[in-house]
Order: structure tokens, then C-alpha cells, then sequence
């Protein structure tokens, strides 16, 4: 941990006042439109006014950590371990972990600035999804570089798209299923690590993991026995879309909703339209089944057009630093 984490250039609750808070976010993103976006943002400010109570450096605790969710998903899967050993094997050391309860308030305010442009469909399975399991929230930190650990995290965990993702990328590695099955959720820039401590903690608990974290020392046990107690309470399930389709045809059944005699078990078209409908009708299905099945058929997209927040990549942050 670098000696003058805590000798904060925002050292009092009155650092959020306008000028003090657009310096430093400029110096947590390279997107002026973030800077104005979070300026405003009570997660950020929330986190901000509190690292300046507890006397910590928040431009210098959000450059050198950030933060990586295991989603239900990667709980599922059983994908902890995996993570972990892939992050110590790329340099990232795990400095704090907790169990975070989802819940559909908290995807949204995760991915506020992106979902404008999420179809119905992609909220209805992200909320069922939520319902799987707790998340497992780590938050990581490396030593020093050329770029914040968010972004150099961010980068090498690769892109949602699972058809662009490389070897020795985390997702890679994880054997990511699908834009919505992706097993994990990281962050573009520093500015996102202080907006989501408070997503996903409320104070007191924000400040015992930022505390913890602060002290640098290993935490992957920790997150080794939470992700046990995940496991123990979440079913191993299976993510082939087969088994998926199966068992919401017998759901549709017993519901009283069985599909026309002609429906073919082979197009993935026929299964959109089930689902779809069954999804838009409120049936009561399998929620696993629904995601795993729906994150394949479905479109995740409602309109052309771009988030209300684009993405910051490591690209942008080397022309910052130019």
C-alpha cells in the first residue's frame, strides 16, 4: 500500500463541493460526460464524503483498487476458484470480499447508464437472474502501473461478447456462455469503483470493507469460505440450452400453457416465441431455465442507438495520459 493513501487532497465532507468533485473525477475517468453524470450521482457522492470522513485518499484508493463481481451465474458455475487463481496468477491480489444481495434495484442502478438501450427481455431474464444467488464482491488491488487497476483489470477480464473473447482473458478462462451469462462484472475506470462501493454497500459495511481493504493484506481464503456458503445454498445447474428447453416445456404444462402440437424442439426461433410469451404473460417457469435459454433466443437490445454513458477503455485512458 502506497504511504500517502491517506494524505487526501479531499480531506473534509466539503470536498463534494463543485469544483473540488469535477477535479477529481477528471482525474478518475477521461470521459467529460462521466464527470458530468457522476457529479451529480448520490452513489458517488455518498462514497466520496465518506472516504473523506475516514481520512483515506479517494482518487488514490479508487486508482490503485477495483472491485470484481462474481454474478449468480459465476456461482452456478462454481466459477470462484477459478477467478481467484486467475487473478493471483495476473497479479491481482484480493484485498477484501463479501457476500452482496441482488436484487432488481441493484441492477439497475449497476447498469443505469447503459440500460437505455436494454430490450424488456434482457431486464425481465436480469431480474430473474438476480433471484438465482448472492453475488460474491472482491475488491482487488495491484501494484503499481501504467494505468489504474480498473482499467488494466477490466481489460484483461475481456469483453461481454463472448465471440471476442481471447485466451488468458478471465472470461476465456471462465468459459463465459453468453453476453448475459458472462459470470462476471468489472468496471471501466476509478470513477466506477467509488459509484459502486455504494451500490453495493450501505455505510457502515462500506467502511469495514474499504478499511480491510486499505490494509492490503490477502483475503482469498475469505472469499474461498464465501464462496463455499454460496455453493451450499445455490444448486450446481446446467447451462445447456437443451436442458433448458426441456424442462420449460414441462413447466408450460403444469402451468396449463402446453405449446402447439407443431412446436419443433430444434429451432430456436419456436423457443423465442415461447418464451418470449411465457415471459411477457408472467408464467411461472424456471427462472434458471428462462435465463439460460432466453440470454441465447432473445434480443438484448430494444434500440439502435448508444448507451447514455459509453464505454472507457484502456485506449482512451493512454490518450489521456499523452
Amino acid at each position: 500500500m502506497e504511504p500517502d493513501e491517506r494524505v487526501s487532497a479531499v480531506r473534509d465532507p466539503m470536498a463534494t463541493e463543485s469544483g473540488a468533485l469535477t477535479g477529481l473525477l477528471s482525474a478518475l475517468t477521461p470521459q467529460p460526460e462521466k464527470v458530468a453524470a457522476y457529479h451529480c450521482d448520490t452513489y458517488v457522492l455518498e462514497c466520496v464524503e465518506q472516504l473523506a470522513r475516514l481520512r483515506i485518499d479517494a482518487a488514490g484508493f479508487a486508482v490503485r483498487h477495483s472491485l470484481v463481481l462474481l454474478k449468480p451465474d459465476a456461482i452456478v458455475a462454481r466459477a470462484v476458484d477459478p477467478a481467484l487463481k486467475w487473478l493471483s496468477e495476473n497479479g491481482f491480489r484480493v484485498v477484501a470480499a463479501a457476500t452482496v444481495s441482488v436484487n432488481r434495484h441493484l441492477v439497475r442502478a449497476l447498469w443505469y447508464y447503459a440500460w437505455n438501450i436494454a430490450s424488456p427481455e434482457r431486464r425481465r431474464l436480469a431480474d430473474l437472474l438476480a433471484a438465482v444467488s448472492d453475488c460474491l464482491l472482491l475488491v482487488v488491488s495491484a501494484a503499481h502501473g501504467d494505468l489504474p487497476v480498473a482499467v488494466r483489470l477490466t481489460e484483461a477480464t475481456g469483453p461481454a461478447d463472448p465471440r471476442q473473447r481471447k485466451p488468458g482473458q478471465l472470461r476465456h478462462r471462465l468459459g463465459q456462455r453468453s453476453a448475459l451469462l458472462n459470470l462476471v462484472h468489472t468496471r471501466d475506470d476509478p470513477a466506477d469503483v467509488l459509484r459502486e462501493l455504494a451500490i453495493y454497500f450501505a455505510e457502515k459495511q462500506r467502511a469495514e470493507v474499504v478499511t480491510r481493504a486499505y490494509t492490503g493484506a490477502d483475503r482469498a481464503e475469505s472469499a474461498r469460505e464465501l464462496a463455499d456458503a454460496l455453493y451450499a445454498r445455490t444448486p450446481c445447474r446446467s447451462f445447456d440450452p437443451a436442458v433448458a428447453v426441456d424442462r420449460m416445456l414441462r413447466d408450460l404444462e403444469r402451468a396449463g400453457a402446453p405449446v402447439p402440437a407443431d412446436f419443433d424442439a430444434d429451432d430456436e426461433a419456436a423457443w423465442a416465441g415461447v418464451l418470449g410469451r411465457a415471459l411477457a404473460a408472467g408464467r411461472d417457469i424456471d427462472p434458471w431455465s428462462a435465463v439460460v435459454l432466453g440470454s441465447r433466443v432473445l434480443p438484448m437490445r430494444a434500440v439502435a442507438g448508444s448507451p447514455a454513458l459509453l464505454p472507457v477503455t484502456a485506449a482512451d485512458w493512454r490518450r489521456k495520459e499523452v
